[in-house]
């Protein structure tokens, strides 16, 4: 009799620890779904504004003859983000993007026939409701991130990530060269 309850007490044991590994693996697995959705999420606003960067540069040069500088930026910057594979990578060119981006914008200040074009003006919101959005996006993901590297570096899911080789995730950060303010140069014809 006392073995039949050692062996109960030894399989609610067995099937308390199966239960709980099972449970933590769930939630990391989910965390880490939540982080691919993220980023998938990101990618998606990121490909509308590589959609929408031709027809603003396109609207520009007619205007702009004497900033082929800036207009040179935002091409490579969105050619380096197309080409980016990691997080590190993509955030880099995205920061540059985003700062070229904003220099043209405020170039185009003056160019009065520039800002008066109905094109110009809903490409440049359009543009700027994305940034936004990507920034919203951005910040989901960098939540999603947080909360994953805090449960694989907690005890006892530590046990279970280290089992599963689960890795810290990478932020999505600026450089540190992005958080100085824009230098705009304005290129007028002498």
């Amino acid at each position: 009799m006392v073995l039949i309850i050692i062996l109960g007490i030894l399989f609610f044991l067995a099937l308390g620890t199966i239960l709980y590994f099972v449970s933590v693996y769930n939630g990391l697995i989910v965390i880490s779904r939540n982080i691919d959705k993220a980023w998938a999420n990101i990618d998606v606003l990121l490909k509308q504004r590589y959609d929408e960067i031709p027809k603003l540069l396109k609207v520009c040069e007619g205007y702009m003859k004497y900033e082929r500088e800036t207009l040179e930026k935002i091409t490579f910057a969105r050619t380096a983000c197309l080409q980016a594979r990691t997080v590190g990578e993509s955030a880099q060119a995205e920061n540059q993007l985003s700062g070229a981006l904003k220099t043209l914008f405020a170039v185009a200040e003056n160019y009065p026939d520039l800002k008066a074009n109905q094109n110009f003006m809903q490409l440049q919101q359009r543009v700027s409701y994305l940034e936004s959005q990507i920034a919203d996006r951005r910040e989901f993901y960098n939540d999603s991130v947080n909360v994953y590297n805090i449960r694989i570096a907690q005890i006892p899911d530590m046990w279970v990530a280290s089992m599963l080789k689960m890795a810290p995730k990478e932020f999505f950060k600026i450089a540190e060269e992005e958080r100085k303010d824009v230098d705009i140069k304005f290129n007028f014809p002498k």
